[in-house]
């Protein structure tokens, strides 16, 4: 059993895969892909992600994760399972038995879940930040229900599912939140609850009721929130830090 990274239409969820693969790293780095092939792979020529194939189910990538703990280095395995938008759509899923089948099966047999959400509206975004391309708070939280039933429903084997809030540049001072939650093996101000609790009071109070129901149907299960960015590589690294410090080989 191993990680299932997934994710909400425009989170950003390619170029965060991307660039934990740049070999500037602190404590996390991907073993088998290389950051130049990557980027060529998966860009288009003005630097954006290329846009799924909606007539195709899946795109799965295989990432070797290692991440260096005060214990040894650790190692996470991982399915980077890229889907579009259509997957979620029941006449799909209908239309197309094999495929959300056999999605349904990766997932379910998964352990460690990381899904990236974009953000909304009712966030404090920088000044010049187009807030018209991001849903408004309500239709984001209400997209989360779907999320929701998804984990109810069909994670029975998930112990650990790390909700990401993605592109954090654009909504606050990332290198003064860095300073709070980094990782520091030895003498981290934070340990991962305080960590928790601090991101899940401050960006995720529109979903507190929909988190709760994840944690109260799932026997044993941890949910965990946290903001992420391209452009600061301790908040990138942390959820893959976490994930090796609970669920690495």
């Amino acid at each position: 059993m191993g990680v299932v990274y997934i994710g909400d239409r425009a989170a950003g969820k390619t170029h965060l895969a991307m660039e934990l693969s740049n070999p500037k790293n602190e404590y996390v780095k991907v073993d088998n892909l290389d950051y130049e092939n990557l980027k060529l792979q998966l860009l288009d020529e003005n630097s954006q992600a290329k846009p799924t194939d909606a007539n195709k189910a899946t795109y799965e990538s295989y990432l070797d994760i290692q991440v260096r703990l005060p214990t040894g280095n650790k190692q996470v395995f991982v399915d980077w399972i890229d889907t579009p938008g259509e997957v979620w759509r029941k006449s799909w899923q209908t239309d197309n038995p094999n495929e959300w089948s056999r999605f349904l099966e990766t997932i379910r047999q998964s352990e460690g879940i990381l899904l990236i959400l974009p953000p909304h509206r009712g966030l404090a975004f920088k000044q010049g930040v187009d807030i018209e391309q991001f849903m408004s708070q309500q239709q984001w939280s209400t997209r989360f229900d779907r999320w929701v039933d998804f984990f109810r429903q069909d994670c029975p084997k998930a112990r650990h599912i790390l909700i990401c809030l993605n592109k954090a540049d654009l909504f606050c001072d990332i290198q003064q939140e860095a300073s709070k939650l980094a990782y520091n093996p030895y003498g981290a101000q934070m340990n991962w609850q305080k960590r928790h609790t601090y991101v899940f009071q401050r960006y995720f109070r529109p979903i507190h009721s929909q988190l709760a129901k994840i944690n109260q149907n799932i026997s044993g299960l941890s949910v965990r929130c946290f903001i992420t960015s391209i452009y600061n590589r301790s908040l990138l690294e942390l959820p893959w830090i976490y994930l090796g410090s609970f669920l690495a080989k």
